[in-house]
């Protein structure tokens, strides 16, 4: 039998883990979408963090086009994707013990708002104690993580916990370990990563899911527009002004 193309290969990998998600966290997905309604329509403020390339989700869905104005990123400095040198420290970050308490404190999060905790591990200490500590102080959260690596590798948190043991819904996005679909017999490592395909399609689901609740409870969900269609960038700014105490991505 000929072998497919490693692109192929890929896709079919992508396309399957897609199917999966589709299939077995459809509860979840509406669990979380009405969550982010609820707290849209309460005047609640959302946020989503997401750990090194878990990054790539978080700020899929803030500031974008097709998407809920009033999410914004909480972000930590040199732990948040690939922005800093040399790389490797923002992994090291992600272990460092201390950092959430401290972004949140500073943060303009409140009792009653949204967090969304992105982690594909769900084992690091900054994500653990993100969701732990978020919860704390009275946010709801929405951890989304693999939960197969809970069972695989071990926490690196100091309470020995991850990230699902601290979310009021959790998002599975059914990554293996190590988050590598493809092999090749000329090659030592797997490669061929689909966690920020499958991960962001369940940020979309999410919001998309929350959208409809809000408007089937006939209320306007507060969705940006494209500034590259005629008319987008005035329906921007009247959407913003409207929610400006939840919209914090445009404030200086």
């Amino acid at each position: 039998m000929k072998t497919l193309p490693l692109a192929d290969q890929f896709f079919d990998a992508a396309q399957r883990l897609l199917a999966r998600v589709r299939e077995e966290e459809g509860e979840a997905v509406a669990r979380a979408g009405a969550l982010l309604a609820d707290t849209v329509a309460a005047g609640g403020r959302v946020f989503a963090y997401g750990a090194g390339h878990s990054a790539l989700p978080a700020q899929d869905v803030v500031y974008r086009a097709g998407g809920l104005a009033v999410v914004n990123l909480l972000s930590v400095p040199g732990a948040s994707g690939v922005d800093v040198q040399p790389a490797p420290l923002a992994s090291a970050l992600e272990r460092v013990g201390g950092l959430a308490r401290a972004t949140l404190a500073t943060s303009p999060a409140r009792a009653g708002d949204l967090l969304f905790v992105i982690s594909l591990s769900g084992r690091n200490t900054l994500p653990v104690e993100m969701a732990a500590h978020a919860r704390d102080l009275g946010l709801h959260v929405i951890g989304v993580t693999s939960v197969r690596y809970a069972s695989e590798t071990t926490s690196q948190a100091p309470d020995g916990t991850f990230l699902k043991d601290h979310c009021d819904v959790v998002l599975d996005n059914k990554i293996a370990p190590g988050d590598a679909e493809l092999t090749h017999p000329g090659v030592a490592a797997p490669f061929g990563p689909a966690s920020t395909v499958v991960t962001s399609a369940l940020m979309q689901a999410v919001v998309a899911t929350a959208a409809g609740v809000l408007a089937d409870r006939g209320q306007e969900p507060p969705l940006l527009r494209s500034g590259n269609i005629d008319g987008g960038t005035e329906w921007n700014q009247e959407v913003c002004e409207r929610h400006a105490d939840q919209v914090l991505w445009q404030r200086r």
